[in-house]
């Protein structure tokens, strides 16, 4: 288990209802309807909001490698993000897919800096060894 040497940030949200309910951040930044996926509803689901944390942290962890590399980073980077929700032996799971699209990175260097942010990204470490995670270049 990774141990954090210092807490940088510690988000808080409460949540009410489950799939059904809402969830509000302590600062009030986030205040959303959340509704189960597939079946209509006006909130977003938990899915959802991984794949938009994952993809966004996937970014910063893209930034942080690059500055410390000296690595020009395209302008229009882009990560998009799938969350598939499904069924295990007795339970639940997730799977995620990330999608990179670094417009005009040479096809190695793009790679080698896929491989440094998954090995650095919060959310990659998280996941990893518990989900099944893919990290593709668009």
């Amino acid at each position: 288990m990774i141990q954090l040497e210092k807490v940088l940030y510690t988000a808080k949200a409460r949540t009410t209802g489950g799939r059904e309910g809402s969830s509000r951040t302590d600062d009030g930044r986030l205040d959303i309807k959340l509704s189960p996926p597939g079946l209509g509803g006006n909130g977003t689901n938990p899915e959802q909001l991984f794949a938009a944390g994952y993809s966004a942290c996937f970014i910063g962890a893209m930034k942080a490698v690059a500055g410390r590399t000296k690595l020009a980073l395209p302008a229009d980077l882009a990560v998009d993000a799938e969350i598939d929700l499904g069924p295990t032996p007795g339970a639940y799971g997730i799977a995620a897919r990330l999608h990179v699209s670094l417009p005009g990175m040479e096809r190695s260097a793009a790679q080698a800096l896929l491989d440094a942010a998954h090995k650095v990204c919060p959310y990659s470490n998280a996941t990893r060894g518990n989900i099944d995670v893919t990290i593709s270049l668009a």
